[in-house]
């Protein structure tokens, strides 16, 4: 697997289709694959290693959705335990029923940031909470779905600041980072002297999908398409925009890897957090839905006949990361080079998913 990982990224980036990849593939504690091709900066030449930070926008919701589920495995808060409990004025216009649970499922009703909310506000945390708590929601909490591209990580990550009286950025360093050894590897805020050291994301696309008129209506362009400008930005950078993160795909991979493992969470839980939660049409994109609790269920270009189990969140530009319970493998691929597909994901699942039929 490590070998055929290998060279498909190399034959990619020797090819042009991706300018710098991360892949690792983890399984029962074990690495079956570190694979890394390409330059982290394509202007310098400056090469990419397996521990090269990443800002890989969505994907990082795979980290604020574990941190919810530590939130609930150490008693800070319950899957329904009602929002309002411990940020009162988030109940104006009608969302005081919503509940951890809600925000979970992307069914608080909430899928984008209320008008004036610009990027240049992301790293105001009050701001951007005051403007959430006092937004009317699309629809009663829980009666339907829609991807809350920004939003969900700040419902999550005001959330554990009121429970705990810390912001996301500490949580994560101490639940998760410095147990399983990951330090620098996962980050929402990443320190100034650290900026240097990132990989250094590139626009590489003539033509981005068309946005639903729908999804045109709710989202902001910003929210909806990924623009390099904003993941190479030091201020969102260094900013707890926890729907986002900066990561490694080894870093990444073993996170999941210890969820499956019941490093993070018990058992038990674990099977409640992979379960089907909420199954709908998406209200902002128009397709099916089949959420976990945090999580969109099915491998990414898993044949509908596979049913899979597989739990895990995409990134805008083609990163992706899973976690198969069945399995008990968790993936990750991380990029430089940001496209409007996820081809280059999809090769290397292919190539995953059938070594791991054969064994």
């Amino acid at each position: 697997m490590q070998e055929r990982v290998q060279r498909q990224i190399d034959a990619l980036v020797a090819g042009g289709a991706e300018t710098g990849l991360q892949v690792a593939v983890h399984r029962h504690g074990t690495v079956l694959v570190d694979a890394v091709a390409g330059t982290a900066d394509s202007t310098t030449g400056r090469p990419l290693t397996s521990g090269t930070p990443i800002f890989g926008f969505s994907i990082g919701k795979n980290v604020s959705a574990t941190l919810a589920h530590l939130l609930v495995a150490r008693g800070y808060l319950d899957y329904d335990s009602p929002v309002t409990d411990l940020w009162p004025e988030f109940g104006a216009h009608g969302k005081g029923s919503a509940t951890l649970r809600h925000v979970l499922t992307h069914t608080v009703g909430l899928p984008a940031m209320p008008r004036g909310i610009t990027p240049a506000d992301l790293p105001d945390w009050p701001k951007v909470c005051e403007s959430l708590a006092a937004a009317e929601p699309r629809w009663q909490p829980g009666s339907a779905t829609g991807y809350h591209s920004y939003t969900f990580g700040y419902l999550v990550g005001e959330l554990a600041r009121r429970a705990t009286g810390r912001p996301v950025h500490e949580l994560l360093d101490e639940w998760i980072t410095a147990p399983l050894g990951l330090d620098g590897q996962l980050r929402f805020a990443v320190p100034k002297d650290q900026l240097p050291g990132l990989g250094r994301l590139e626009q590489r696309a003539e033509q981005w999908p068309a946005v639903p008129d729908d999804a045109g209506a709710i989202l902001a362009p910003w929210e909806n398409l990924p623009a390099a400008d904003l993941g190479n930005s030091g201020r969102i950078l260094q900013a707890d925009v926890p729907s986002v993160a900066t990561t490694t795909a080894h870093g990444l991979a073993a996170m999941l890897d210890a969820l499956l493992r019941g490093t993070l969470v018990a058992p038990a839980q674990l099977v409640e957090l992979s379960a089907v939660a909420f199954e709908g049409v998406d209200q902002v994109f128009g397709n099916p839905a089949r959420l976990a609790l945090g999580f969109p269920i099915g491998r990414l270009g898993a044949p509908a006949e596979e049913n899979s189990v597989a739990f895990g969140w995409p990134g805008g530009g083609g990163s992706y990361a899973y976690a198969d319970p069945a399995r008990g493998v968790a993936f990750a691929l991380t990029k430089t080079r940001l496209v409007p597909n996820f081809d280059t994901a999809l090769s290397i699942t292919r190539i995953v998913a059938d070594h791991l039929d054969r064994w």
